[in-house]
C-alpha cells in the first residue's frame, strides 16, 4: 500500500533523525578547528559542503540499516517495553511511515548525493580526499549489507569508532588544509572511542532482539554483564588518548576535555546497577551521549583558543 506524501516526508525525517547528526558534526567541527589552530586555515564554503556530503551519507547509512534490520526481524523483535529513544532503530518502517521500497530508494538517493558532493570536493578542492570519501561510503553501505555485514558480525563498534573518529576528522582536516598531520589523527582517537561507546550502551535494550534476528554484534556475543567491562574500557581508552594528545603536542588545552569525566563516571555507575533494567538504563544512554558532546565541544574550544596564543598547538 502506498504511503501518503505527508507521511512519507515524516518518515524521511524520522529515518534521517537530525538529532543524531551530532555524531558526525563533532569530528567535522574538530577537524575544521584543528585546521584553523594548526594551519590558520578555515574555508566556510568547503566546510558547509563537507557537512552536507557527510549528512547525506549518514542518512543513507540509516536507511540501509533500517532496511536490513527490518528484513532480518531485528527491529520487529524489539519488545514494546524495551523501545527507547536510543534503541530499536529509527522505526520508520514499523510505524508505517515508509515502505521497504521507499527506504531502499532513500538509501540509494542519499548515498548517491553524498558521493556526488564528495566528487565536487575531489575535483575542485582536494583530490586525495577521494580515498577517505570512498571509505566512508563503503562503511555506510556494508555496515549492514552483505557480504560484510559488519554490524551483524561483531565489527560494528570498530567500524563506527573508525568512521566517526579518524575517517571524518582527518577528511575534514584534509579538505581545509590539503594535507594530513599526526595531531588530528591522534585527536580523533578519544572521539572514536566515545562514539563507539555510545553505540555500545545503546545496544543493551536490543540484545534479545538482535540475538533472535541473528545480529551477532559483540555485545550479543559477550552478554550484558561482561559487556560492562567493554563500556568501562572504552571510556578509559578515550581519556588515556586525551592525555597522550596533550603530551604529544605539549598543549595542556586538550585537558579541558577531561571536564566530561564526571558524566562518564555517572554513565558507568548507572550501567553497572541497571544494565538489565531498560527504563533505568536510559540515563546511562543519555549521559554517554552528553559525554561525547561535552568532550567534542571542549576539544573544539582547545583547538581554537590555542590559535590565539593562550596555549601552543
Amino acid at each position: 500500500m502506498p504511503v501518503p506524501s505527508r507521511t512519507l516526508w515524516e518518515g524521511f525525517w524520522q529515518l534521517a533523525d537530525p538529532k543524531i547528526w551530532i555524531a558526525s558534526t563533532v569530528p567535522m567541527a574538530l577537524g575544521a578547528a584543528m585546521a584553523f589552530g594548526l594551519e590558520n586555515a578555515f574555508h566556510p564554503g568547503w566546510f558547509i559542503l563537507t557537512l552536507l556530503g557527510i549528512y547525506f551519507i549518514e542518512i543513507g547509512k540509516n536507511a540501509v540499516n533500517e532496511y536490513v534490520d527490518y528484513r532480518s526481524g531485528v527491529d520487529i523483535f524489539v519488545d514494546a517495553d524495551k523501545r527507547t529513544p536510543f534503541s530499536g532503530g529509527k522505526k520508520a518502517i514499523i510505524d508505517g511511515k515508509l515502505t521497504l521500497r521507499q527506504t531502499a530508494i532513500i538509501a540509494a538517493a542519499t548515498l548517491s548525493a553524498g558521493a556526488g558532493v564528495g566528487l565536487v570536493i575531489v575535483f575542485y578542492r582536494e583530490p586525495a580526499v577521494f580515498w577517505i570519501g570512498l571509505a566512508g561510503v563503503f562503511t555506510a553501505l556494508f555496515y549492514s549489507l552483505p557480504p560484510f555485514k559488519f554490524s551483524y558480525r561483531g565489527l560494528g563498534e570498530l567500524v563506527v569508532g573508525f568512521t566517526f573518529g579518524p575517517l571524518i576528522l582527518s577528511g575534514t582536516y584534509m579538505v581545509q588544509t590539503g594535507s594530513l598531520a599526526p595531531e588530528p589523527i591522534l585527536a580523533s582517537l578519544p572521539i572514536g572511542f566515545i562514539i563507539a561507546n555510545v553505540l555500545w550502551i545503546n545496544q543493551y535494550p536490543d540484545v534479545e532482539a538482535d540475538r533472535r534476528g541473528k545480529k551477532r554484534n559483540l555485545l550479543v556475543r559477550l552478554g550484558k554483564e561482561r559487556g560492562l567491562n567493554v563500556f568501562i574500557a572504552l571510556f578509559a581508552a578515550a581519556y588515556f588518548s586525551l592525555l597522550l594528545l596533550a603530551l604529544f603536542t605539549g598543549n595542556p588545552a586538550w585537558l579541558l576535555a577531561l571536564l566530561s569525566i564526571p558524566l562518564a563516571v555517572r554513565a558507568v555507575r548507572v550501567a553497572l546497577h541497571h544494565y538489565d533494567h531498560i527504563p533505568r538504563l536510559v540515563e546511562a544512554n543519555a549521559k554517554t551521549v552528553l559525554t561525547y558532546q561535552v568532550t567534542g565541544a571542549a576539544m573544539v574550544l582547545a583547538a581554537i583558543i590555542s590559535r590565539f596564543g593562550f596555549f601552543s598547538l
